[in-house]
């Protein structure tokens, strides 16, 4: 049952709504000129398209074509009803809603009908059983006594809703079929393993639980830290969940729900390898921290962060282990993104919970500020591990190294630095390095030369996606450039609607997704109960690439005045073309009968007149 919601509370959200603070809650956005810039949020893109115009309260990827409002985004980017994306934008705007609102939406909370909504409810109550375990049991006591000793309050533990799932390997399932879930949703969950016999057993025991949860704060997976070795030698320290419907782990970052409004506030990510690193730095009072789930950092995971922040601050153990993965972090983060790059390395091989409590918060608060290296100054301790730098081949080989790198350096002020750091550490002067740096710019330029090196076109290998983006891009002619103005003028001025309906022959647009969005707008005018505004126009036509249409023809650049002119001259050229196409088919049906007639004169006729016509409507 969908949620009911009056029309005159969805209108006064969307005009109480600022379409940019809600998008700028998943995208990073920057302004230029009247509007604002970011990196698409439904495709993987090297360079921004997505586009935010406030004074339209509209959204436009130039490369997907996807466009809407307000709640049209949250629909997209989030799987929401119609219902549901109002309701997230008052919460989002803090807009007050009616308490017959709320009530139905608890209802609908209450009532879920797909099979995303019943598994998102079942790892739900799966993770209150496993908290209520936790805080309120004598069995839950020592995992509890454990987190105590590790540092965490019970304020935190109730925040990241960490729970305890004891040595009993029946205690979930029994409690999931007591509240009548299926055996082949429980199965499909990934919370049991079964056995051959057909019976399930609890993926999660004797382990302290932590829940994983999506962009939009759902819990889609659990991750349980072993709390004390059992019968199974070969039992991993820490058991994530497998991938189900609900849970890719390349698409999740822990705490990226609750730290996505930090990340924006602070304008950097704070990148660790733990789930408790972040919690306790969270505690500390960090709460801009994500954590990878246990693997290397994937693509999207980094377009993830690319879509909020620009700066990543990394800080991964200071092990041997943390500092490798340190660099294999940095080099996909600067092969994929541009980030400004920052590194925290922990001495004595510390990872950042037990710098925590060994130092206190404070301290960390205060290594964080101050204790950062530049990528390239992470780069010149990493490469000189293991070296002995006393030996004159090693050594050779280091600078040669590290000059190589600083290719990668945009800065002259920063290069001239780690210049005359090398020369102070290695007794060479200034002038000698910049003459190796120079030879060994100009061997890579040759390099990037040959390897770039125009290659012929294949039309055999252009993607149906690329054909796609080309369509979207491609030159409008006269006649839809003029059936696209002429909605344009028709949405925002009530004489233009006038003007038409007064024309003497029924009026029609030559292409249909034009001519569908017409007969809409007629049926939503007609429909309104309020005043029809672009916006209100936008959720009323429910096919998305009529949507996309509607928001190409909102972001035509038009005066705000208009003359009689103005709309005639559009008609007469679509009303043209209608007029041609109506002849062409007329002629074609007569061709059709002289050739039954086997009329050979009028069929030369006929044919001359068909190439003409096509001509004519080809040359629009």
């Amino acid at each position: 049952m969908a949620i009911r919601i009056p029309e005159e509370t969805v209108n006064k959200i969307r005009q109480e709504t600022n379409i940019t603070d809600v998008v700028s809650q998943y995208v990073q956005l920057k302004k230029k000129g009247k509007n604002f810039f970011g990196f698409c949020p439904f495709h993987d893109e090297k360079t921004p398209s997505f586009s935010v115009t406030e004074e339209k309260q509209i959204f436009h990827c130039f490369s997907c074509g996807r466009g809407g409002n307000v709640f049209t985004f949250l629909m997209e980017v989030d799987g929401l009803t119609f219902p549901e994306a109002v309701i997230k934008t008052a919460e989002i705007e803090q807009i007050e809603l009616d308490e017959a609102v709320v009530n139905d939406q608890k209802r609908h909370s209450q009532a879920p009908d797909s099979k995303k909504e019943v598994l998102f409810k079942l790892h739900e109550e799966s993770l209150e059983l496993f908290h209520h375990i936790l805080l309120n049991t004598t069995v839950g006591e020592e995992a509890l006594s454990y987190l105590t000793t590790r540092g965490l309050t019970r304020e935190v533990i109730e925040t990241f809703g960490i729970g305890f799932a004891p040595q009993e390997r029946t205690l979930l399932y029994q409690y999931l079929v007591e509240k009548e879930y299926q055996e082949d949703l429980l199965k499909e969950s990934g919370l049991f393993v079964e056995r051959e016999n057909g019976t399930l057993l609890d993926r999660f025991y004797n382990r302290i639980i932590f829940p994983i949860r999506n962009q939009q704060g759902k819990v889609v997976a659990f991750s349980g830290r072993m709390l004390k070795k059992d019968d199974h030698e070969n039992s991993p320290k820490y058991l994530n969940s497998p991938e189900t419907l609900l849970f890719n782990k390349r698409n999740v970052l822990f705490n990226y729900d609750k730290a996505r409004a930090a990340i924006r506030r602070e304008k950097e990510v704070v990148l660790f390898e733990g789930f408790m690193d972040v919690i306790a730095s969270w505690q500390a009072g960090i709460q801009n921290g994500v954590a990878s789930m246990g693997t290397s950092l994937t693509n999207e995971q980094i377009h993830m962060l690319d879509r909020v922040t620009d700066h990543v601050l990394v800080a991964y153990d200071g092990d041997d282990a943390g500092i490798e993965a340190t660099k294999r972090a940095t080099d996909l983060l600067v092969e994929q993104t541009d980030f400004d790059l920052e590194v925290l390395t922990f001495s004595e091989g510390l990872d950042p919970d037990e710098f925590i409590k060994k130092n206190g918060p404070a301290s960390f608060k205060e290594f964080l500020t101050h204790g950062r290296d530049t990528l390239f100054g992470f780069k010149m301790r990493y490469y000189r591990r293991n070296l002995n730098l006393n030996n004159e081949s090693q050594r050779l080989s280091y600078i040669e190294k590290v000059v190589t790198e600083m290719l990668t350096i945009t800065s002259a002020v920063e290069r001239e630095m780690y210049f005359k750091q090398l020369a102070d550490e290695f007794d060479f002067s200034i002038d000698t390095l910049k003459e190796q740096f120079q030879q060994q710019f100009y061997e890579e330029r040759k390099k990037r030369s040959k390897k770039n090196k125009p290659q012929p076109p294949n039309p055999e290998v252009r993607s149906t996606a690329f054909s796609h983006v080309e369509q979207q891009r491609k030159k409008l002619d006269s006649i839809e450039r003029a059936e696209q103005l002429l909605l344009n003028r028709l949405f925002h001025f009530e004489e233009v609607w006038i003007q038409i309906k007064s024309l003497a022959d029924e009026f029609s647009f030559v292409h249909d997704d034009y001519q569908m969005l017409y007969l809409l707008y007629e049926s939503f005018l007609e429909h309104s109960e309020s005043q029809a505004t672009t916006g209100a126009f936008i959720d009323f036509v429910k096919e998305t690439h009529l949507k996309n249409k509607l928001v190409e023809i909102e972001l035509q650049s038009l005066s705000d005045e208009i003359t009689a002119q103005e709309i005639e001259d559009y008609i007469d050229v679509i009303s043209r073309k209608s007029r041609l196409q109506s002849r062409l088919k007329e002629t074609q049906e007569a061709l059709s009968e002289a050739s039954k007639r086997g009329d050979q004169a009028h069929l030369r006729t006929l044919m001359i007149e068909i190439v003409n016509l096509s001509r004519l409507l080809k040359n629009g």
